[in-house]
């Protein structure tokens, strides 16, 4: 296995009253071919913008402060902007949980592939329709002719998504990001796109970075996990690892508040309060003030990380004082 994708020290930062605050902090990662790595968190972890950052598309005006983001070994933040347009939708591309918003009302979804195509590759117009063809058969929309000179509007949701997925793969980068990629369907829908992804993923040997807070999407389609909560990871290691043996306080929340393992007329399980803001966070551990096992150094204290199982870490002074998990 090769790595696609190494992300170090990744540091993205906004200003705020008190000076630029990071909503991405320190946050490392890496992805092989062919692997699948799920971010994991609620909203305002910062998992869409460690994204973005990874594209070099965070919004002004924030910025990239720190860290290397490395694909197939160059450094993404060395290029310059024509160099990274090059490189974006080319090597890397990425798919929105929103395709109606993503896709321009008013052309023609078969035309907004065909222009994908042809501004990263120097074919004819009529060799990047045949290729577009060829993707809508691939991601499986029915009568694909016909559907390259539909509008958006005239497109349900589960086939907007697919016309994006086509668009991410037409030039078949070696890094796909896929963010919340079935957030906006119905649960039918949802385990079409997710098998599709699967499927698309085992054939060309893609690394896939699958942007979520969906456990069940994650036990589906990834290899390997990482939990983010409030700017930083918390805890990473294989899927089978962090979902069948959860080290860190947040990810077992995470896992008992879904809602397949409530018993019948329980209440669910939920983690009181919510994620503060990046200008409200603690000093120690992100996590410290809504953690059901917090003790004396978890508010000043930032957590080191706690090697479990080979590749299974945990930032997390509790795992620390029991690494073998065994209270």
């Amino acid at each position: 296995m090769s790595a696609v994708l190494e992300v170090e020290g990744l540091v993205t930062g906004f200003p705020s009253a008190d000076g630029r605050v990071p909503v991405v902090d320190d946050v490392s990662l890496g992805i092989d071919a062919g692997e699948v790595l799920a971010l994991v968190g609620e909203s305002g972890c910062g998992k869409s913008m460690t994204a973005l950052s990874v594209m070099r598309l965070v919004p002004k005006p924030g910025r990239i402060e720190a860290g290397r983001i490395v694909l197939a070994g160059r450094d993404l933040r060395e290029l310059d902007v024509l160099e990274m347009r090059r490189v974006r939708g080319h090597e890397v591309s990425m798919i929105f949980q929103e395709p109606m918003t993503s896709l321009n009302p008013v052309v023609r979804v078969g035309d907004q592939v065909v222009e994908a195509i042809r501004l990263h590759e120097d074919v004819s117009q009529a060799a990047a329709r045949a290729r577009t063809l060829e993707l809508f058969g691939q991601v499986r929309i029915p009568d694909p002719e016909a559907r390259l000179d539909a509008y958006p509007h005239q497109l349900s949701g589960g086939l907007k998504q697919r016309v994006m997925i086509a668009m991410a793969l037409s030039t078949r980068p070696r890094l796909l990001i896929a963010d919340e990629p079935t957030t906006a369907l119905d649960v039918t829908i949802q385990a079409q796109i997710l098998e599709l992804l699967r499927e698309l993923q085992r054939q060309s040997g893609s690394a896939i970075l699958l942007i979520t807070h969906d456990l069940g999407v994650v036990n589906e389609l990834s290899d390997r996990v990482a939990v983010m909560y409030a700017g930083k990871i918390v805890e990473q290691g294989s899927r089978r690892d962090v979902l069948g043996a959860p080290r860190h306080p947040y990810t077992r929340g995470l896992l008992r508040s879904i809602p397949a393992r409530a018993e019948p007329g329980a209440p669910l399980a939920e983690i009181p309060g919510v994620v503060p803001p990046p200008s409200e966070w603690p000093a120690g551990c992100r996590f410290a003030t809504r953690c059901p096992v917090r003790f004396e150094p978890c508010r000043d204290q930032l957590p080191d990380a706690t090697a479990l199982n080979p590749g299974h870490t945990a930032w997390c002074h509790d795992a620390a004082r029991d690494p073998e998990g065994g209270s």
